[in-house]
Order: structure tokens, then C-alpha cells, then sequence
């Protein structure tokens, strides 16, 4: 029986969801309020892409071999180890007539759910992608659920602009709630020199904070951001190191948002938090137990916010802030022109 949460797609282990799902259904026939979607590049997940680049200790061809096999083995691109996927852009191929998600055959969109839960088939082999970054030129198809998220492509920007901006746009959308909440907050962003990084800043200065700190772990992204001009000051720390963070943030920040892909920046995020404050793990390397755990170890008196990368509007929100932040924009293109 089809599902609007796709749980007709799951093929293993029985009654999860597709996220849960060890692998799923992902031929190309769709139920009637499904769309199916042909398949040009895919956005792997920050984490997701560090940690096979590591393991593979940076050998691109090993890292395409390892996305290929996941995808063909679950039917999904769902890193194992860090749990996180990515997104995709692609053109919509066709639509069953019951779908609600006002998308036409021809649409150039992007989806906005995980890749860990979107039914996804590669028929190139990956061969266009020399796996050294987080972008994969494809061919293939993937399945749009009726209760899925997509957005069509802006037309005044580069296909893989917008992808690189969807796939973190849940983050400034969070930070302007959030920053809303207090009456002028300090805020600080570790990892502020990255995607959701740089957006969550400028988010942050239009919500309205009234001083805003970025930590970034070199010399090179501090100068980066500083000609971006999204927040007050930059810090170079290595935000796993809970003291270090804390002393390059200085006085503990209302709202530390956490944007850096890699595991361990949980203890240092709380240490910069002033009590009464607010964290946002906006990062899939993020541990649940020791963001818990670390702040009952430290009293801290902090609320924890996991961002799970879905707010209404987040999408058009952090369009309009790439467009009205060229600094943020330029960010954006030297970092895709290096990839």
C-alpha cells in the first residue's frame, strides 16, 4: 500500500522509516503521489564527505568507489558512519497525479529532504566525479514521496550555488528564530567561515544580535571571512578543544551555533554559552550523548537545539540572504570554484 512518508519504499528492516531504513525500493515506477526525479548532481553532506576523505586518507577515487557502493547497496546515499546524505538537483521527469507537491515535469529543482531517506539509482557509475569534493556529477533517478520537500531552481543562480545554499538552509532559517527569541543576543559561530557557517552569521546580524563571533580553525578562513564583513570579530581555535573555544569566543555568547563537520566541538560549544543561553548543533557530526552529558558535567544551565534542517520558508530565507550579502556570496563561489 503506497505511503505519503514512503514507507512502501522501505525493503529493509520492516516498520522504520525511510531515514531508519537499511535500504530501500528505488526503481523507477512511481505510486501515484510520488515524483520522480532525473538525477544531474548530488550534494554530499560536509561530515559525510570529511570522514570518507579521511578514512580513504584523501584518495578520490577510493572515496567515488565507497559513495557508488553505498548507493547501489542501499538504495540511498546514507553514510554509515557519520549517518548523514546530502541533497540533490536534478529535473523532474514525471509526476503521478496525486502528488501535492505542485512540481511539473521540466521543473530544475532541488529537494530538500536527506538524501539518507530519498529512494536514489546511479546509472553512470559516478564517472564524471573524481570524488575530491563534495558536489557528484550523475546520471540517474530518485523518488520525491508525497510528504517531501523540493524547490524549484532560481533562475538568476548558478545550479550549483543553489545547491550548495539548499543544502544548509535550514541553519540561518533556525539562527533568525532563535536570535529573535532574545532581546539583542551576543552571538559566537564555530565553523563560521563554512556554508552554514557564513549564513548563520548573516542571519544572525539581520535578527538582530549585537555582537557576533566567528571561530574558525586558520588563518586563511579568517581572512576569508573578514572580507565577507558578516559579523564583529574572528577567532582562530580548534573547536574540539573545549578551552581553547572558550577562551577565542571570550565572554560566553547568548547563542553559539555550531557549524564545523567534524566530531568533538560539543564540550567547547557549552563552555561558550552563557547560562540562560542557547546552543544550535547545526552539524550531522554532532554527539547527542556528550552535548548531554558535557553539559550536566559542567552545570550549564543551556538549552540544546538539534537543527533538523527544515523551517517553512528556510529555503527562500537563505536565498535572499546570499543575494543581499555579497560577501557571503563570494564565500560561496571561491569555494565551489576550488572544488
Amino acid at each position: 500500500m503506497n505511503s505519503p512518508i514512503g514507507l512502501h519504499r522501505v525493503l529493509a528492516p520492516a516498520g522504520v522509516l525511510p531515514q531508519a531504513a537499511q535500504r530501500l525500493d528505488a526503481t523507477p515506477a512511481i505510486a501515484e503521489d510520488e515524483v520522480r526525479i532525473r538525477v544531474e548532481r548530488l550534494n554530499l553532506d560536509a561530515a559525510s564527505f570529511r570522514q570518507l576523505s579521511t578514512v580513504h586518507d584523501g584518495d578520490g577515487e577510493a572515496v567515488r568507489k565507497a559513495v557508488l557502493e553505498t548507493i547501489e547497496s542501499r538504495g540511498k546515499m546514507h553514510n554509515a558512519v557519520t549517518g548523514s546524505g546530502g541533497m540533490l538537483i536534478g529535473t523532474v521527469d514525471e509526476v503521478g497525479p496525486a502528488s501535492p507537491l505542485g512540481l511539473k515535469p521540466g521543473d530544475r529543482v532541488a529537494t530538500l529532504v536527506s538524501l539518507t531517506l530519498t529512494p536514489l539509482a546511479v546509472t553512470d557509475g559516478l564517472a564524471r566525479w573524481d570524488g575530491r569534493s563534495e558536489q557528484v556529477p550523475c546520471d540517474g533517478h530518485a523518488i520525491l514521496f508525497g510528504r517531501s520537500i523540493a524547490a524549484v531552481l532560481p533562475d538568476d543562480l548558478a545550479p550549483e550555488l543553489a545547491l550548495a545554499v539548499f543544502d544548509v538552509c535550514g541553519a540561518p532559517a533556525l539562527v533568525d528564530r532563535v536570535v529573535r527569541g532574545y532581546d539583542r543576543p551576543t552571538v559566537a559561530v564555530l565553523g563560521g567561515a563554512g556554508k552554514s557557517g557564513s549564513l548563520a552569521l548573516a542571519a544572525a546580524r539581520r535578527a538582530g544580535s549585537s555582537r557576533s563571533t566567528a571561530v574558525v580553525r586558520s588563518a586563511e578562513e579568517r581572512d576569508a571571512l573578514a572580507a565577507a564583513r558578516v559579523c564583529d570579530r574572528i577567532a582562530i581555535a580548534d573547536a574540539r578543544d573545549p578551552v581553547a573555544t572558550a577562551a577565542a569566543v571570550g565572554e560566553p555568547a547568548d547563542v553559539t551555533v555550531v557549524c564545523v563537520d567534524v566530531p568533538g566541538c560539543e564540550h567547547g560549544a557549552v563552555l561558550s554559552t552563557a547560562p540562560g543561553g542557547t546552543v544550535i548543533f547545526f552539524s550531522m557530526a554532532t554527539s547527542f550523548a556528550a552535548a548531554a552529558l558535557g553539559a550536566e558535567g559542567l552545570a550549564a544551565d543551556v538549552t540544546m537545539i538539534i537543527g533538523n534542517g527544515y523551517l517553512p520558508g528556510h529555503a527562500a530565507f537563505a536565498l535572499d540572504l546570499l543575494r543581499a550579502e555579497p560577501g557571503v556570496r563570494a564565500l560561496y563561489e571561491s569555494r565551489l570554484a576550488a572544488d
